[in-house]
């Protein structure tokens, strides 16, 4: 019985981010990742580099005694870089079993986009995103929010990457 609470319990918090949408600027466009990935959202912090990796991973961070990857958005999407802000945030994000952060120019909100508001994305590339990454396009009001793919913008070389990094920093411990 408790067994059956607990499942319970859990498929309620999952109904209650269905359709939540963490959305965030880059560039031009704004861009939502579903809320289900997201850790928490932090100010910019100090990026220790790291050498011989691709460019826009700009290095790794402490975030309370745990080392996380951090990649800015702009340069993944081949946009020209911007300089950060107060108003530039880290959004670390869960996936493939993987904490990560991404840098964003700044975050407009949780907005809430229906499954029928998301329609596939054109067979065009957009603009220099390219559609490896956009899942959908959400529709919320007057606007669209290109809904990206976690799982595709991290690619599985980067995470081996990651691991290889955060297997190195644990040992130093």
């Amino acid at each position: 019985m408790a067994d059956e609470a607990i499942l319970n319990e859990v498929s309620e918090e999952e109904d209650t981010q269905k359709g939540k949408y963490m959305t965030f600027k880059s560039g031009h466009e704004y861009f939502g990742i579903e809320i289900k990935y997201i850790n928490e959202i932090i100010g910019m912090q100090k990026i220790t580099a790291i050498p011989e990796v691709e460019n826009y991973i700009k290095g790794l961070i402490n975030l309370r005694g745990k080392i996380i990857p951090v990649i800015d958005v702009r340069i993944r999407f081949n946009q020209e870089p911007f300089e950060y802000t107060d108003r530039t945030c880290i959004i670390i994000i869960n996936v493939k079993s993987t904490v990560v952060g991404l840098i964003v120019e700044k975050i407009a909100g949780v907005e809430n986009i229906e499954e029928s508001d998301i329609e596939p994305p054109p067979t065009l590339s957009m603009g220099n995103v390219k559609n490896k990454y956009v899942y959908g396009l959400g529709k919320t009001g007057d606007s669209v929010k290109l809904l990206l793919d976690p799982e595709k913008l991290i690619k599985d070389e980067d995470i081996a990457v990651f691991e290889e990094i955060a297997d190195n920093s644990e040992d130093e411990e």
